[in-house]
């Protein structure tokens, strides 16, 4: 209640006349994703940003499996994904002049929202606070407008809409619901300039926020970013994990992979996303089964359902670094991982990954890693070796880069390495096809 007394005394101060939300609209362009820790690079070792992503991939499972759990609605509807462990930044600018920030992309939550002054409690960011005042595009959202209504918990003060957003146990966002314009497009590229985008304008803030300003929700509600832009589609090429090269991320007309520059001619596949209730802004998939090389692994399609309280299922999430695979699952692949390899399994304890094994094997023993099949409804997911292994550049271990998990199974974006992926909101499909993402 502190933080809420601590805003609307905010408020009072940072009123401004309201406005009325525009309608949906086409818009594409494109943008380049950089990687949490890369722009702190070379600070940090190939053995610490691999400890940084598993710390993340904790933190977030953790996050994800505790907002499916809680009976209370109220806490229920609340995002519980940390701020502080997002993936990927992206730049983009908010308001007229416009004014550069940097953001963390997030699948799984639908606001867009940076720090915003009169900023009474905040977290350090790279760039200046946003000033509301010095746009002359600003507007606030009336609490009558569907966009307020949209909030899992809208609320408000002197008629304007006023959210709260958490973001696990230490980070959270609270201020008012505005509207804005913001500029889209990468360097050296065309901008594309939107009016009447919806985003929360911060007023009170904590949590680390990973040199980022704020965050751009992907999720699938309403006041997502591509919801909001129209049609509601967008695509990711993720380039290698340590490799500087930036990602792609596409919006709109611009996301399409008809055009995928692929490495092997395989064609594209889609599958139907699987709606959650009690996660309704993050990605389902189906998940039947998986195999390695030839070898089905023998675990009940059931592991992967959706149990009727919202836990369980298969989500994709750009926000979780390595796969976790539910335990029964995970038992199988190790299983299956340890008569392919037939190496001593040894547990690397600095990156925190149990099954590994000394790596290279010994000059008499030949191994031969096969291919990872996902099977969903529909499609077949093909995740080669580079994609579910790793090395270990202190030890020289070679690791599964999947970890077990007690609730549900969340396809990380180490796997989608090198995979051009389209989600397509408005028709409930996710689409995606084998690319060298590093090419334009």
């Amino acid at each position: 209640m502190g933080s809420l007394v601590l805003l609307l005394v905010v408020l009072a101060a940072a009123l401004s006349p309201v406005a009325r939300c525009t309608a949906e609209r086409d818009v594409g362009f494109q943008l380049k994703l950089t990687h949490v820790d890369g722009r702190a690079a070379p600070a940090y070792t190939k053995l610490q940003l691999l400890m940084r992503a598993v710390d993340r991939s904790r933190a977030r499972v953790a996050a994800l499996s505790a907002v499916a759990a809680v009976a209370d609605p109220i806490t229920a509807a609340r995002i519980l994904v940390r701020a502080s462990q997002g993936e990927y930044l992206v730049d983009l600018a908010v308001g007229t002049p416009p004014v550069e920030y940097t953001a963390i992309v997030d699948t799984g939550s639908d606001l867009v929202w940076t720090q915003c002054a009169p900023c009474m409690l905040c977290s350090d960011q790279p760039t200046p606070f946003f000033q509301p005042n010095r746009s002359a595009t600003y507007r606030l959202v009336p609490c009558g407008s569907p966009r307020c209504a949209a909030l899992p918990y809208p609320s408000c003060f002197h008629g304007v809409c006023v959210y709260q957003y958490y973001y696990g146990d230490y980070a959270s966002s609270a201020g008012v619901l505005a509207q804005e314009a913001f500029t889209f497009g990468a360097a050296n590229s065309t901008k594309v300039r939107v009016p009447g985008v919806a985003f929360g304008c911060g007023n009170v803030n904590a949590g680390n926020l990973a040199n980022s300003s704020g965050m751009v929700g992907l999720g699938r509600g309403p006041l997502s970013l591509v919801s909001q832009l129209g049609p509601s589609r967008f695509s990711y090429c993720l380039t290698s994990f340590l490799t500087p090269a930036p990602s792609r991320l596409s919006f709109g007309a611009m996301a399409s992979l008809d055009s995928t520059n692929t490495s092997d001619g395989a064609p594209v596949q889609s599958m139907p996303f699987v709606l959650n209730a009690a996660l309704p802004s993050m990605y389902f998939l189906s998940l039947q089964g998986i195999s390695l090389g030839d070898t089905r692994l023998r675990v009940d399609p059931l592991a992967f359902a959706i149990n009727d309280d919202g836990t369980g299922g298969c989500m994709i999430d750009s926000g979780t670094s390595i796969t976790y695979l539910y335990q029964d699952a995970y038992e199988a692949l190790r299983r299956e991982l340890l008569s392919v390899v037939r190496l001593r399994s040894v547990h690397d304890t600095a990156i925190g990954l149990d099954t590994c094994f000394p790596w290279p094997p010994p000059p008499s023993v030949t191994v031969t890693m096969p291919d990872l099949v996902l099977h969903f409804d529909r499609a077949n997911m093909t995740v080669p070796p580079e994609n579910y292994m790793l090395i270990d550049s202190a030890t020289g271990f070679l690791c599964l880069a999947m970890a077990p998990s007690g609730d549900g199974t969340i396809i990380g974006n180490y796997q989608q390495q090198n995979l051009h992926v389209l989600y397509d909101i408005a028709n409930s499909l996710l689409s995606f096809v084998p690319a060298p993402c590093n090419i334009a």
